[in-house]
């Protein structure tokens, strides 16, 4: 649907606070415009309270939120850098994540081809996809919703009805169940300097999940955070990827792990597919800096995901162990710390993730 101009302004306002890494949901979003036709506007300072009341600045950030209103609405300053609109973010699956300014590096002997400075690029792709049949494979969960069966619980609502209608004859009784449903998977691609070699052919794997699997949600990390589960569904490849290719502007650039997967868990409907999914990062873990704020998103992935794994190409060469800091800091919230470094490895291990493991840091204990 096309906003009017003048309301498409307004919501563009949301998408700059989303940009800024403000938590804006979209319903959010729609409460903004319902108080500004409320309140006529009459004026400038209509719109302003309008914001405040319902976009909900914390109090800490209200200082930074009245400099990007008086620049969006006023033209104050230079905080708006791309006059991106709500709707056009949304298409482009919601760069919200926060841009933040590199952290000071620190010296890594892994790490050296990590780097969380950005750079926007664009890239193509070769064709050909991985043959995995991904159907059936991921894990089950009881539904929430029941349906009709000839053997299960009793549904007592449905036959108490039935028992009105039949003027107190027991008819009959009606049973129902819950039914297994496919868990949602969510794969995170690292797209990074360092990854560089591993982006074409971990995006031919997201694509061939995509179309397979009954639920999947894919996002790349990188500088930003983008969502690419639409153009992924498209079902020639060729023509996907380049969408892909076309959505994402942060290709081969630097790496801020902890930053965009904070940034997914603060938007609301994004949080909200990782709750009780299979979550799988593919990503060499190298996270330049400090990685404080990489620690707390794995811990809260964590205590939403049914499973929590990282695939690390780094993990192919037998002498690999997580010596790293930021390895060291999230094993402990790791289901899994395994192999990314193929198509055969990572295919492989999403098609047992079904099954019962060892946790992460048991595994890498005995190997230590």
């Amino acid at each position: 649907m096309t906003l009017p101009a003048a309301a498409a302004h307004l919501a563009g306002f949301a998408g700059l606070l989303r940009a800024a890494g403000f938590p804006v949901a979209p319903e959010q979003t729609v409460a903004f415009l319902e108080a500004v036709r409320l309140l006529g506007p009459r004026s400038m300072e209509d719109i302003r309270q309008a914001a405040s009341a319902t976009l909900s600045p914390r109090p800490e950030r209200h200082a930074e939120f009245e400099t990007l209103l008086r620049a969006w609405f006023w033209g104050e300053g230079n905080a708006v850098a791309d006059g991106e609109s709500d709707e056009e973010t949304r298409i482009k699956d919601d760069r919200s994540g926060p841009e933040r300014q590199p952290a000071p590096e620190k010296h890594e002997a892994a790490g050296e081809t990590a780097s969380a400075a950005e750079r926007l690029a664009v890239r193509q792709f070769a064709s050909g996809e991985p043959a995995a049949d991904f159907a059936g494979a991921m894990p089950r969960r009881r539904s929430f919703r029941h349906v009709r069966a000839r053997h299960g619980g009793l549904d007592l609502r449905k036959s108490l009805r039935a028992i009105v209608r039949a003027d107190g004859d027991i008819p009959r009784p009606a049973l129902r169940r819950r039914p297994l449903v496919q868990r949602r998977i969510v794969l995170l691609i690292d797209i990074s300097g360092s990854m560089k070699l591993h982006t074409q052919e971990h995006l031919k794997l997201a694509h061939a999940v995509v179309r397979h699997a009954d639920r999947a949600e894919v996002f790349t990390l990188g500088t930003r955070l983008t969502r690419i589960t639409a153009p992924l569904r498209i079902a020639d490849q060729d023509r996907a990827l380049a969408r892909v290719a076309e959505t994402v502007e942060d290709w081969d650039g630097g790496t801020r792990i902890g930053p965009t997967l904070l940034a997914l868990l603060s938007v609301p409907r994004f949080a909200a597919f990782a709750r009780g999914a299979a979550v799988v990062l593919l990503s060499d873990g190298l996270e330049r800096g400090g990685h404080a704020e990489m620690e707390q998103a794995f811990r809260r992935l964590k205590a939403r995901a049914f499973r929590l794994s990282l695939l690390t190409p780094l993990a192919a060469d037998p002498r690999f162990k997580p010596r790293t800091a930021a390895l060291r800091a999230v094993l402990p919230h790791l289901d899994d710390l395994g192999d990314g470094s193929s198509t055969a490895s990572v295919a492989e291990f999403i098609l047992s993730i079904a099954r019962r493991s060892k946790t992460a840091s048991e595994v890498w204990r005995e190997v230590s």
